[in-house]
């Protein structure tokens, strides 16, 4: 069953997370330890992010600066294929658009089929550090829903080389990101649902949201997209706050409101402890209320860290 089947026949609210692949050098030990305690309850599936090639520049010793290309979280498929196998749960990798042509794409999908993961969540992904504006790779997706195009065209048998001999089907359930509160860069939430109806009629199966702290918004967002003849399942994604900085970074960063009502609870706290335990109590009651609404799944973006999930996944499964 892949994921989307586990969402349209749960008769109660699902559990998910979110982990980050680990540094490089680090083992795959510390993703475990974030993992082990999260089984408890559960989890329907796992996502893993992609993260993308960075430019930095080093010193040469000689006054100049030389440009190096560095990937700083490699192993994603390798991260989902070691999950699967240890764990015996479905894991979902991010795909980019950024940093891929599309015979990479396409090789990445293949390696994907025969390692038997059968899950995707399709992204464009961000620009990288330095650029005002994403550009695609030459001869690449230029936004999420090509990519979504060409998964579901693989589902056909449709290579990038149409002269191949053998053409093997593949079968992905492909996922997409929603914005509640819009993508930054759309002018608006309803032509950026409009651009998301066109995800959802290329092929996506499903959706998960962006991170938010008010549910109204994301009950507004599924009334929304429904009323645009959206009808697949929307996740809601849900980030517990722990430090007082995500008060100036998550909304620059992800382009979302924080209640302020949260907002002075966070600024009243001598530590970040306290934010911690304000952070978990939000989700709670953020999840309480999601759930009563038949929320689909709680889909958690844990940041590499699981004890705050954990906190909160006894209080809501």
């Amino acid at each position: 069953m892949n994921i989307a089947e586990k969402l349209r026949n749960t008769e109660q609210t699902l559990f998910s997370f979110e982990i980050l692949p680990p540094l490089k050098g680090d083992a795959i030990d510390k993703v475990y330890e974030n993992i082990d305690p999260l089984m408890d309850f559960n989890p329907a599936y796992i996502n893993v992010t992609y993260h993308r090639e960075e430019t930095i520049l080093k010193p040469m010793g000689n006054g100049l600066l030389k440009k190096k290309t560095i990937r700083k979280r490699p192993g994603t498929i390798g991260l989902c294929a070691a999950i699967q196998a240890k764990y015996k749960i479905d894991t979902v990798p991010h795909l980019l658009c950024g940093g891929f042509t599309k015979e990479d794409t396409e090789n990445a999908l293949i390696e994907l089929d025969f390692l038997g993961i059968k899950n995707v969540l399709a992204l464009r992904g961000d620009s990288l550090k330095g650029e005002r504006y994403f550009s695609p790779e030459e001869e690449g997706n230029a936004f999420a829903v090509d990519m979504v195009k060409q998964i579901n065209n693989l589902n056909q048998g449709i290579y990038i080389d149409e002269e191949l001999e053998n053409k093997h089907q593949t079968n992905f359930c492909i996922g997409v990101s929603g914005y509640p509160e819009k993508h930054f860069e759309s002018p608006s939430i309803n032509v950026d649902i409009k651009y998301l109806k066109e995800k959802i009629d290329a092929g996506a199966d499903y959706i998960v949201t962006q991170m938010f702290f008010d549910n109204q918004v994301y009950f507004d967002f599924v009334d929304k997209c429904n009323a645009a003849g959206i009808n697949v399942p929307i996740v809601p994604g849900i980030k517990p706050l722990s430090t007082k900085r995500q008060l100036s970074v998550i909304p620059t960063m992800f382009n979302v409101d924080i209640p302020d009502e949260l907002a002075f609870s966070v600024l009243k706290c001598k530590d970040n402890n306290q934010v911690r335990q304000i952070g978990i109590e939000w989700a709670i009651k953020q999840g309480e209320e999601l759930m009563k609404h038949n929320a689909p799944a709680l889909h958690f973006y844990s940041m590499g860290r699981s004890k705050n999930i954990v906190e909160i996944a006894k209080s809501l499964f």
